[in-house]
């Protein structure tokens, strides 16, 4: 007896030819180029509109806390949440009313020209200040003498406060007493005896005041050189309760 194996006889269809590959699909590099540097400059201007924007320190009026030449990154994303200024903060603000009027300013050199161009930094004929926010909307600040600067009738221990100068100015102007009315700021250099701030424009239309509309945001981090980075936070005396 012979034992047998079934097989099957079951045909199976033939495999399909395969397909060539396709050619990937090139743009001419005269399309190329340009679309990618529309593309750059599209996200360039989205992250120096919503995110962040790189801002030059012109003088040296926020010593030590900032060197001339330092470039900072500003935070313009958190405003846009309906975030305030906080006391304590160091805010990037547009010329309120010609602080800037008959000083002298560098000219821009090619790189900052560049980035201007791209909107990584701000034009070269745009007017910024820096300064540091002591008073908001509500506040008393006074100064008498030399100091100590006194907000609400309490007086602000100022470590940041460039070493050698004293926190209040003996001078006109340097003596005050002011309430920021609703919607301002009262800003001051930490380099105090070398810095013309809301003390020294009491007489232009907002009384030496920064008005909200005009800061475009906070400095959160000193990016450049690499030698003095670092990050910016609100100093201890600003305290909740004060």
């Amino acid at each position: 007896m012979t034992d047998s194996t079934d097989v099957s006889t079951e045909t199976r269809p033939a495999p399909e030819p395969e397909e060539a590959p396709r050619k990937r699909r090139t743009l001419s590099p005269w399309l190329e180029y340009p679309l990618l540097a529309a593309v750059a400059l599209g996200l360039a201007f989205l992250i120096k509109t919503f995110l962040l924007q790189a801002f030059l320190i012109p003088s040296g009026s926020m010593q030590n806390t900032l060197q001339e030449d330092d470039r900072v990154l500003v935070d313009k994303l958190t405003p846009w949440f309906g975030s305030e200024p906080d006391r304590g903060e160091v805010v990037v603000f547009r010329d309120p009313a010609d602080w800037l009027a008959g000083q002298q300013t560098k000219p821009p050199s090619t790189v900052q020209k560049a980035l201007g161009f791209v909107g990584l930094m701000p034009a070269a004929d745009e007017q910024h200040l820096i300064k540091r926010v002591i008073g908001v909307a509500g506040d008393t600040v006074e100064c008498a003498g030399t100091g100590p600067l006194e907000l609400n009738g309490e007086p602000l221990t100022e470590p940041y406060v460039y070493a050698g100068n004293t926190p209040c100015s003996d001078d006109e102007g340097g003596r005050f007493k002011v309430t920021v009315p609703a919607g301002h700021l009262w800003v001051m250099g930490d380099h105090r005896q070398a810095s013309q701030d809301s003390r020294y424009h009491q007489d232009d239309p907002h009384a030496g005041m920064v008005p909200l509309d005009d800061v475009v945001g906070r400095a959160v981090v000193v990016a450049w050189p690499l030698t003095n980075w670092s990050t910016l936070p609100i100093p201890d005396a600003f305290t909740p309760e004060k």
